[in-house]
């Protein structure tokens, strides 16, 4: 299981160190996006951040659910916009939120000692 959460927790953070690193730098695409999704650019910025801080905790020891967690919300909220605002397809973000739920699965003896306020073993 270890070279499973690996090489998830790898190829999450290659998607949202890019997209968020994208989301961040102002590409035109993603401004477009966000312009379309009428949040305003600001919503991009935060979205952009959640995302490579997101990342980052995927490799935090004893925090990779709180990484996980926070791309995986990230990502309902992304497959919601492409259903209801921007179309065409959602599928790729359900699949990058199914990677996410497996990093949950793969650490979930981190949720409870993160509810009770001690480290994982």
């Amino acid at each position: 299981m270890t070279y499973l959460s690996l090489g998830l927790r790898a190829l999450l953070t290659l998607i949202f160190v890019g997209a968020g690193g994208a989301k961040l730098a102002g590409v035109p695409m993603m401004v477009e996006s966000f312009e379309a999704i009428g949040f305003g650019q600001g919503f991009r910025y935060v979205t952009g951040l959640i995302e490579v801080v997101g990342a980052a905790m995927l490799w935090w020891p004893n925090r990779q659910v709180i990484g996980a967690s926070l791309l995986g919300a990230t990502m309902v909220g992304a497959v919601l916009t492409h259903w209801f605002i921007i179309g065409p397809s959602a599928v790729p973000a359900i699949v990058i939120g199914l990677m996410c739920a497996a990093v949950l699965y793969l650490h979930r003896d981190q949720i409870s000692a993160l509810l009770r306020g001690v480290p994982a073993t």
